[in-house]
């Protein structure tokens, strides 16, 4: 059937090229809009968090995704009629946005914060941020700053755009430099950019017609641009390898392509499909925050897929075997016989001592991931970002004269389940019990109630406690604070019968995103493990080779971990990297690094033991098929995962301390798994195993569809 495919696309050769570049223009068309349909929220439907925010919005009409918060430093005019003059001015500005009203105004210690609260959704106010400021400036608010969430995205958003631009400069540079290397000067060498360009040119064109329909994280331009270069310029590098080869042997240039294909290609559909197995199960996390990057992630392996089986063939049928021999500078693969290079050196050393190799690696992979005991996790983070920007200022501004809490407090909702029952007696003694309750907890800074607005809806059903923590939202204490106060101090309030209580604001939200995606991660793993197994015990035939398979995707995984933890926390390489130094990893990254570190790290595995298979079922030994797998594999393996890795290095050098820690342990996990794990703790093991590498009994091949391979009639 993939012979047969690859036939019919280098028959409508032409045909295959249009296509792609209609795609190239309508990608690039799409690139255009898309940040304006992208968003920051952590909203998870369903909690008590959300529920809160949606009576906050629908009966109290206050938005908390689409509230700014002006911060005006008074410099003495706190009383009379300068502050009076400020005030008015205030006001006034305040009208240039639609919707907009002043909810609520402080003065704290010589500095005046007011909360402007709209109706319209986060990426809507994100764009009224400039307008609000051009008249705060208009009106005379002298020192006037915005921040809250929709200033928050109106700032990020071109700063992560310029990551990007950046980001992909250097990622193409160093890739071009390393491409060089290894394949020599060949015009060859442009045929993973154009692959790469058709890959993340139909994934943004797909994306960007997602985010009319589903949420879209402000992230996914950066990780599905740069990890797609990343990924399609690995698979086209590993055709282009195996094609060298195979148009060294006397063949047609179709035949050589179909062999290719069948080889190099076949092995890369099952690494893609691995990496989209990975991507596909972040869809059972019930957040759309996750939902969002595993969609648009999962859109880039169905690309790369896509342009490998179609445009790459045609790339290759284009520029024969003259365009994939080098010239003047040879570069490393064509230096020697791959039976005398250092893979094939290191292969028989470590046939000769397997347990020693095997023993030795595992115990410095173990060191490394026993640091991601020290992992802290925070739903988000609003120290670990550019400090340039007017709204970070803004926040600065406000947690050093009035408190961390004042711009993300916790609103306690309760619902009285009647018109008017906020405004009785009873439920002022309740009000007034509870407010004591929450004070006595260290967290709480200011406790705020009333029984009227803005503390009361109009219609007198619901009211709302305002509570001030004493340190930044995300922040270890902050979450305790919400889950005490959640499981602990309202449970134990006696309210009326009828009366209901949810807690919202952000940093509850911020629980219930961590505690909702951690809750489905561990089913979210077991599903991974599960159906990559079932796809390599296929792929391989063999039971056990499978198996070590996933266990080796999960030490690589441990060891991303570990290196999150070694480099963001204790701050070792963070001076030479530029990365933030924070006491908590964002919650996103962990789960997204394993779904996508999960299916790169398959990649190699896939590649390296097919050729192991394809030696052994030409006659070899294990041991010497061992051998020649890697030697013929390593290189290109090597390659490809430098060539990861300085692609990666688009995020490690952001600005984003999210996207910086994505990038750093999806680099260090790639550059671990395809050099210590790949390279000494799979041959090791595989050496150990002997025959029993190739058990696949007639109970399980049956229903694969594949033939079985009982170990009695299997040789060493």
């Amino acid at each position: 059937m993939l012979e047969s495919w690859i036939r019919l696309v280098l028959r409508w050769r032409g045909l295959v090229l249009v296509c792609w570049v209609v795609v190239a223009i309508l990608g690039a068309l799409a690139a255009l809009g898309l940040p304006s349909l992208l968003t920051t929220s952590l909203t998870v439907p369903g909690t008590s968090s959300a529920q809160a925010n949606a009576i906050l919005v629908k009966d109290f009409h206050e938005n908390i995704e689409g509230t700014f918060t002006v911060v005006v430093p008074l410099a003495g005019a706190t009383a009379g009629p300068a502050l009076g003059l400020i005030e008015s001015a205030l006001l006034d500005a305040v009208e240039a946005v639609p919707t907009a009203s002043i909810t609520q105004e402080h003065v704290v210690e010589g500095v005046l914060y007011a909360n402007v609260d709209t109706t319209l959704d986060l990426g809507q106010a994100a764009k009224e941020t400039p307008f609000l400021r051009h008249e705060l400036s208009v009106q005379g608010v002298t020192g006037a700053l915005v921040t809250g969430p929709p200033a928050l995205q109106s700032d990020i958003t071109p700063i992560l755009a310029n990551d990007l631009h950046r980001g992909e400069v250097l990622a193409v540079v160093l890739a071009l430099a390393l491409l060089v290397a290894v394949l020599g000067l060949c015009w060859a060498l442009v045929i993973p950019y154009l692959v790469a360009a058709a890959t993340t040119a139909g994934t943004l064109g797909v994306v960007f017609l997602l985010a009319h329909w589903v949420t879209m994280v402000l992230y996914v331009p950066n990780v599905i641009e740069l990890i797609g270069l990343a990924l399609a310029i690995d698979y086209s590098l590993l055709i282009v390898h195996r094609f060298r080869a195979e148009v060294a042997k006397p063949v047609q240039l179709e035949e050589a392509i179909l062999r290719t294909m069948g080889s190099a290609g076949r092995t890369i559909l099952i690494s893609g499909c691995a990496v989209a197995i990975g991507l596909a199960t972040l869809f059972i996390v019930p957040v759309p925050f996750v939902r969002s990057l595993g969609a648009a992630g999962l859109v880039v392996p169905v690309f790369s897929l896509l342009a490998a089986f179609t445009l790459q063939p045609v790339l290759l049928c284009y520029f024969a075997e003259r365009g994939v021999s080098p010239v003047v500078l040879r570069g490393l693969m064509a230096r020697r016989a791959p039976s005398d290079g250092t893979w094939a050196r290191i292969g028989r050393g470590v046939t000769l001592r397997p347990a020693r190799v095997l023993v030795l690696s595992l115990l410095v992979l173990a060191f490394v991931s026993s640091l991601a005991f020290g992992l802290e996790l925070t739903p988000g983070s609003l120290t670990a970002i550019p400090q340039g920007m007017q709204s970070a200022k803004a926040l600065n501004l406000v947690r050093d004269h009035v408190g961390p809490g004042a711009v993300t407090p916790i609103q306690v909702i309760i619902d009285t389940g009647s018109k008017g029952g906020a405004k009785s007696l009873v439920q002022s003694k309740t009000r007034l019990t509870l407010a004591g309750d929450i004070l006595q907890n260290p967290e709480a800074f200011v406790v705020a109630i009333g029984g009227t607005a803005p503390y009361v809806d109009p219609s007198g059903r619901y009211e709302q406690i305002i509570v001030l923590g004493r340190d930044d939202f995300g922040a270890e204490a902050s979450q305790q604070f919400v889950e005490e106060l959640t499981h602990h101090i309202l449970p134990s309030v006696h309210l009326p019968q009828g009366t209901s209580v949810y807690v919202g604001g952000a940093p509850a939200q911020g629980v219930d995103f961590l505690n909702t995606v951690y809750g489905t991660f561990p089913w979210l793993v077991l599903l991974a493990l599960a159906l990559a197994w079932l796809v390599l015990v296929r792929a391989f035939r063999s039971v056990l080779l499978a198996l070590l398979a996933v266990l080796l995707d999960l030490v690589s995984v441990c060891v991303a971990y570990g290196v999150l933890v070694a480099v963001f926390r204790l701050g070792v390489l963070s001076s030479v990297l530029g990365t933030y130094q924070v006491s908590q990893i964002e919650g996103w990254v962990p789960v997204f690094l394993f779904a996508m570190l999960f299916g790169l790290s398959m990649d190699y595995e896939v590649f390296i033991v097919s050729r192991i298979r394809e030696s052994h079922a030409q006659g070899a030994s294990t041991n010497d098929a061992i051998v020649d797998g890697l030697a013929h594999t390593g290189g290109v393996v090597t390659s490809a995962a430098l060539i990861m890795v300085v692609a990666l290095s688009g995020l490690v050098f952001g600005h984003v301390a999210g996207l910086q820690e994505l990038g750093v342990g999806l680099s260090f996990g790639v550059l671990v798994d395809a050099t210590i794990v790949r390279g000494l703790v799979l041959p090791s093991a595989m050496t150990l195993l002997g025959r029993w590498n190739w058990w696949l009994p007639t109970l399980l091949a049956s229903p694969l569809r594949v033939t079985a391979s009982p170990l009695r009639g299997t040789r060493q």
